[in-house]
């Protein structure tokens, strides 16, 4: 299966990861090969890429904001739970869970968060959730290239972590709320994130070790998931070990 990936971060990350076959690169008349265009264009005479001049139409049939440039690439390359583990070996574990996650953009916002903190992978429902799209991989400007992520039943994945000896918690509103330097964030850890508006499923609420939400002082009820979630990922990057 093919997909069209836009936006020079994801194109160019993309190549740098070098997890996907890419099949071509299609660049817009006019655009001018400087800055992140030339390091493109380097990685992909290195690769042996094809990369062609088109009208800047045909481009803007892909998506509007193409920026100048698609890539035609195979599709994501999903990892599984066991590939994440293996990444964490000598560290504590650092994994994001997503409860049904709906809209691409804070998929995205999640994946680039996690990855600046150095979460070892992301675990997404194998169905009723959205999938790494090219959507998702500019929203994340290319940080889904360079993250493990897996897809799997997410009642059994917590099971699986806990006999790991992962504190699994989960974010949202009905939990407690989080203490500055909680030790819930310490250690070996799966924070899970609930959709929107929805949150966390019942049977995943129950799995969890612990349930926290953030503490609230405005008077708007809740943030949404990707502010949420990136927040929280902040506070238990801040407690790990360095």
């Amino acid at each position: 299966m093919k997909e069209l990936i836009y936006s020079r971060n994801a194109v160019y990350e993309t190549l740098s990861a070098r997890r996907r076959q890419i099949f071509s690169i299609e660049i817009a008349e006019g655009v001018q090969e400087k800055g992140k265009i030339a390091e493109i264009i380097k990685l992909a005479l290195q690769q042996k890429i094809k990369v062609s001049r088109v009208p800047r139409p045909k481009l803007d049939k892909v998506h509007q904001n193409n920026q100048g440039i698609v890539a035609e690439v195979s599709g994501y390359p999903y990892s599984d739970v066991i590939e994440i583990l293996e990444r964490a070996k000598g560290e504590l574990p650092f994994i994001l869970m997503l409860d049904s996650l709906q809209d691409p953009q804070n998929f995205g916002t999640l994946i680039r968060t996690a990855e600046a903190l150095g979460v070892h992978g992301v675990v997404i429902p194998s169905a009723r959730t959205v999938d790494v799209t090219p959507a998702v991989v500019n929203a994340s400007s290319g940080a889904s290239e360079h993250m493990l992520i897996a897809q799997a039943n997410l009642s059994q994945t917590i099971d699986a972590l806990k006999e790991n000896d992962i504190w699994v918690v989960g974010l949202d509103q009905a939990g407690a709320e989080i203490e500055a330097g909680s030790r819930h964030l310490k250690g070996a850890l799966a924070l899970v994130v609930g959709s929107e508006g929805e949150g966390l499923h019942d049977l995943v609420r129950k799995k969890c070790d612990i349930v926290l939400k953030l503490p609230m002082k405005g008077r708007i009820e809740s943030l949404n998931a990707a502010v949420a979630g990136s927040v929280a990922l902040y506070l238990a990057y801040l407690s790990r070990p360095k």
